[in-house]
């Protein structure tokens, strides 16, 4: 029997986007309020019953926050194109080296109701 915990964050952002459609909008610098979750899966430790200690998970999560917070995306090195797809793909490969158990990461934008989940 697996547990998931998972963690929320949010962070402001810029970006431009080159696409086939809504371009006009897309290529200007434009923002948006991106949400995320990170989610470990794994048994809980017998001695502190948990996956793992929710303090390391926000300590982590806050310094990533730092690399994409009020950050012009197209400018974070390692991102690539600022899709979701390629922020859930940052995501995972900076928090996985110090949260070995994460099994997933969703990026979204509540505000158009997009979103993109990378399971492992």
């Amino acid at each position: 029997m697996n547990y998931t915990i998972s963690q929320k964050f949010f962070f402001d952002a810029a970006h431009t986007l080159k696409r086939e459609i809504e371009t006009d909008s897309s290529r200007r610098v434009h923002g948006h309020t991106y949400d995320a979750e990170v989610f470990l899966t794994g048994l809980p430790d017998p001695q502190t019953g948990m996956v793992m200690d929710l303090g390391w998970v926000r300590r982590e999560v806050e310094l990533l926050r730092g690399k994409l917070d009020h950050h012009l995306l197209d400018e974070v090195a390692g991102l690539g194109p600022p899709t979701l797809e390629n922020l859930c793909r940052f995501i995972l490969e900076n928090l996985q080296p110090r949260l070995p158990t994460l099994s997933a990461v969703r990026v979204w934008r509540a505000s158009v109701g997009d979103s993109c989940t990378l399971r492992l």
